[in-house]
């Protein structure tokens, strides 16, 4: 078993920035693929961002070029660095993860068997 906790969730105006990070425990060897994903009220759970065990990031087309992806294996944290950040992007943030490579471009919650409480962001206008 896996055991994902996030932290670094709060409220900023828009234009501001936030970091997340994940903590993962555990069996963490086996995981090959981490993610980011988020759900806002009343909206289904979407993919912000994954990150294959070599390092290679995939960004939503919502996101990109304003968040990055990035882990420290050898701390086994995951974080997420959120720029210029919208109202829109407001949500409650998931970590996940995987025993398999990350699928791109096409990747969902099916992918990851692992998966933390949450963190909430709210970026108000």
């Amino acid at each position: 078993q896996v055991q994902l906790v996030e932290s670094g969730g709060g409220s900023v105006q828009s234009g501001g920035s936030l970091r997340l990070s994940c903590a993962a425990s555990g069996h963490t060897r086996g995981i090959h693929c981490m993610a980011w994903f988020r759900q806002a009220p009343g909206k289904e759970r979407e993919g912000v961002a994954n990150i294959n065990f070599d390092a290679t990031p995939s960004y939503a087309l919502s996101v990109k070029d304003r968040f990055t992806i990035s882990q420290d294996n050898a701390k086994n944290i995951l974080y997420l660095q959120m720029d210029s950040l919208k109202p829109e992007d407001t949500a409650m943030y998931y970590c996940a993860a995987g025993d398999y490579n990350c699928v791109v471009p096409n990747w969902g919650s099916d992918d990851f068997a692992y998966w933390g409480q949450g963190t909430h962001v709210t970026v108000s206008s």
